[in-house]
């Protein structure tokens, strides 16, 4: 026999069907031949069962400590209570955005079928595992390895070695083990709620057509405000109603949208707004179904405090047992190669008051030292440091005799406020260089869209989102940061409770009303993530699929 998974394909409902009936037929055939030869088919089944498991290390483990024992094709309640769970993990897997179709069966259930020894049963039994392991790894923690999505993806996913699946379908609840693998968040839950719904709007017909105009605000009639009046019906921001007219209800109802979208609520429909409100519906749950993958990336415990930054909707917040106890305007990496802001996770250990800007290599290199090479006094602001950590006089150096690769000088900024970092930065260390901090460059958080750093994240409020911080500790955290800052020295101050810190990338999330809110792919990123899970074999299935 020559079993195969298949993992561009997947398990149908007659295809689950007929599979998991195969396998029960199997299983109820060999047990009385079990008996009959007990020492002959132990002997097969235990050596299908070695050979079939050898090409999975853990696998093959597993089955060693229960000396070999059927995991799926015994005859007893536990086995059947197992294929019943098994076959629940497949059916959960497209209504969790996850593909429908991953299983090829066809010519595995024939050869089911047609199976007669236990060395059958024992390659049936290994290939179930293998199924399992698989199934069971989509719906915890995605389909998708995110690094190979994005490079900049640079988030460790929390993967579960296949051990501890294999102990939790082989332990007294199976089926409540499968049902608990997919995140258990508020999020994820809300995520879920609104793809069910947009299958069932989708079968029905969507949003209707689209608002052609350049721009509708109040006052105006016609056909595109009509398109609009129904558009908005459709996606529940307006009540139904037979008005023509770009009145009040109606500018009320733009607002809403404007603000579920991340935009200033002015009430006019002008061409960022048309844009969103003539978005696809597809393309809306295009991105609920890549917030869920996303979801399952982070499925671990994220710290009963937490920093959440979510880049596309350009805001940072301190989460604390689930409340958001801060929350202010970011700017986050500039829409160009090298300065878009990653995406990880790591723990804030400590504030710098009056820090020093060190310039990144890459900055150095890239963009100072052509502006120095043109003229030696250009960036006066940054000190040239050499290799003992002393500062260059910038009329002793010809600057034209070095390329990117041999500039062998750093250059700082020193604690002002007028220095690149302003006043205070927050450190979570970390191998991609980035950070959380002030800036002197306050206008630029005025503006919707505020992709303009770096890489790091720029705080509209730092002084405010420090005092949060220090009054975990601190019974004066205002006193405690602005004597400090008083000083004019750059000086650390060491959380004494460190909080994970959560760079994130969603442009569809919950709000707290758990109403789905909308950004824009700033990045590109949830493109490609939709690209890949579509080459996988996810597809949006409608509602009465």
């Amino acid at each position: 026999m020559n079993f195969r998974l298949h993992p561009a394909s997947g398990l149908s409902r007659l295809g689950t069907a007929v599979f998991l009936a195969s396998a029960l037929a199997l299983s109820a055939g060999t047990g009385a031949r079990a008996q009959d030869d007990a020492g002959f088919a132990l002997t097969g089944f235990k050596t299908a069962v070695a050979e079939g498991a050898s090409r999975d290390r853990a696998l093959a483990a597993f089955y060693r400590s229960r000396d070999y024992a059927p995991i799926w094709t015994g005859a007893g309640a536990e086995h059947a209570a197992r294929r019943a769970a098994l076959l629940e993990a497949i059916r959960m897997a497209p209504l969790h955005g996850l593909p429908g179709d991953k299983f090829d069966t066809a010519d595995l259930t024939a050869q089911m079928a047609a199976a007669v020894s236990e060395r059958d049963r024992g390659r049936l039994d290994v290939l179930l595992s293998e199924i399992w392991l698989d199934v069971a790894t989509d719906l915890q923690t995605g389909i998708l390895t995110p690094s190979e999505v994005d490079d900049e993806i640079v988030r460790e996913v929390p993967l579960r070695d296949a051990s501890q699946y294999l102990l939790g379908i082989t332990g007294d609840a199976p089926l409540a083990f499968v049902r608990a693998l997919p995140p258990q968040t508020e999020e994820y839950r809300n995520l879920m709620r609104a793809k069910m719904r947009m299958q069932a709007d989708l079968s029905a017909g969507g949003y209707g057509p689209v608002v052609r105009a350049k721009k509708l605000e109040e006052g105006d009639s016609g056909s595109a405000v009509v398109a609009l009046r129904d558009r908005l019906i459709r996606m529940g921001y307006l009540a139904p109603r037979a008005s023509t007219r770009y009145d009040k209800a109606m500018v009320e109802a733009v607002q809403r949208f404007q603000r579920d979208n991340g935009m200033e609520p002015d009430g006019v429909v002008g061409p960022a707004t048309l844009e969103a409100i003539n978005t696809s519906q597809e393309e809306r749950l295009q991105s609920i179904i890549v917030a869920m993958e996303r979801e399952r990336w982070i499925n671990r415990p994220l710290g009963e405090r937490r920093v959440w930054v979510n880049l596309p909707d350009f805001r940072a917040k301190l989460i604390d047992k689930g409340e958001v106890v801060f929350e202010t305007r970011a700017v986050v990496g500039r829409a160009m190669e090298g300065r878009r802001s990653p995406e990880f996770s790591d723990v804030m250990e400590h504030m710098i008051i009056n820090p020093t800007w060190n310039v990144p290599r890459s900055i150095v290199v890239g963009e100072y030292l052509p502006q120095i090479q043109q003229n030696p006094n250009a960036a006066g602001h940054l000190n040239l440091i050499d290799a003992r950590g002393r500062i260059v006089p910038r009329d002793a150096v010809d600057f034209t005799q070095f390329t990117e690769a041999n500039f062998p000088f750093d250059m700082k900024q020193p604690p002002s406020r007028s220095n690149a970092l302003g006043l205070v930065k927050f450190m979570f260390p970390n191998a991609n260089n980035i950070y959380l901090h002030d800036t002197p460059s306050k206008s630029l958080f005025a503006r919707s869209v505020r992709a303009f750093s770096h890489g790091c994240i720029r705080l509209a409020d730092p002084f405010d989102f420090a005092y949060t911080l220090l009054g975990y500790q601190e019974a004066d955290p205002k006193g405690v940061f602005q004597s400090t800052l008083a000083t004019g020295r750059e000086t650390q101050i060491d959380l004494e409770h460190p909080l994970q810190v959560h760079l994130v990338y969603r442009t569809a999330f919950s709000d707290a009303r758990g109403h789905i809110q909308y950004r824009d792919d700033i990045y590109g990123r949830d493109a490609r993530i939709w690209r890949a899970l579509a080459a996988e074999g996810v597809v949006l299935e409608l509602g009465n699929s």
